[in-house]
């Protein structure tokens, strides 16, 4: 019998991972937790487990693995997983999938058009019944501002700059990327900044970056471009701004206009002066949603490869939190 694995998520219907994973390992036992992310069966259950597919799991559930050989995020980041108290000593495996990616890119890419469009002056118009006539800027006057140039963020690169636009990118370590203006670490931070335009968040959820997007860097973005202000897009983690402040610098003018798929507390909070804000687009966190079918064949050949001796592909480092 080939080693068992479990399903342990939280928000999300396990069965439906199951599902997909059972078709393409039909030889295993497949366990799964209730949408608490608890196991409701009995200890002995939890102690066969070689592997988890996780998102949000509880502390409760993954103290109770004490066979656990890999950890397989379901979602694209692993900040859920980094997060816990005891993180258990084995392997985690983020997910890089083009079906997410590609999803990505095209948040990414509707959001910077319907600013390049000017869609919050338009929306506004409209409730108003008034006309709006003032053309747009063409895309190659706009720079785009990618901060966190990892899969995602390249890829979404790629696409705008195929409409035109004019590209920068941010990391923590330097890099060379063909057409891409590249700036790197907390010396290049500052002048990325201004010559961004719209500024695109994809950073995952780390100790540095954790309230990375708050007011003093909003205030440093490219301020004399053709939107009439900067503009922010966060698609990444909501960790990774400070909503207050967000809040403030798109009502005083630091920011033109904003959209937003993450955010501190999810669901936002009905409460949230974010709601009420005209210049801002809201989207529930579902910019690239992971789907179960697409993604249990790479995670199925991810266990079957681990198990002929092969090593895993696009392992995380905890300390990094990617």
């Amino acid at each position: 019998m080939k080693p068992p694995l479990l399903v342990a998520t939280k928000g999300w219907d396990p069965e439906s991972w199951a599902a997909s994973i059972r078709t393409l390992l039909p030889d295993r036992t497949i366990l799964c937790t209730g949408r608490d992310g608890l196991y409701h069966g009995p200890d002995h259950d939890l102690a066969t487990p070689h592997y988890v597919l996780a998102w949000k799991p509880p502390q409760e559930t993954m103290d109770r693995l004490s066979g656990l050989k890999v950890i397989f995020s379901l979602g694209a980041g692993v900040d859920h997983i980094c997060a816990l108290t005891r993180l258990p000593d084995v392997p985690i495996v983020r997910i890089v999938d083009a079906d997410i990616t590609g999803r990505m890119s095209e948040y990414v890419v509707w959001q910077v058009l319907h600013h390049l469009r000017r869609g919050p002056a338009l929306r506004k118009s409209q409730a108003a019944h008034r006309w709006f006539d003032r053309p747009p800027p063409a895309a190659r006057e706009v720079t785009v501002g990618v901060l966190g140039f990892g899969v995602m963020g390249a890829a979404a690169a790629d696409h705008l700059m195929r409409l035109g636009f004019k590209l920068s990118g941010w990391t923590r370590t330097p890099r060379d990327v063909a057409g891409i203006a590249m700036f790197a670490g907390a010396d290049g931070l500052d002048a990325f900044l201004a010559g961004t335009d719209i500024l695109v968040s994809l950073l995952p959820l780390t100790p540095e970056t954790r309230g990375l997007v708050d007011r003093a860097l909003l205030a440093k973005l490219k301020r004399d471009g053709p939107l009439d202000g900067p503009v922010f897009i966060n698609a990444g983690r909501g960790g990774t701004h400070v909503e207050a402040d967000l809040a403030e610098a798109l009502t005083d003018g630091t920011l033109t206009g904003a959209s937003l798929d993450v955010f501190e507390t999810e669901p936002l909070p009905s409460d949230s002066p974010l709601w009420d804000l005209d210049n801002l687009v809201i989207t529930p966190h579902d910019a690239a949603v992971s789907d179960p079918p697409a993604l249990a064949k790479q995670i199925a050949e991810q266990i079957e490869a681990f198990e002929r001796g092969e090593p895993l592909k696009n392992r995380v480092d905890p300390k990094r939190g990617y």
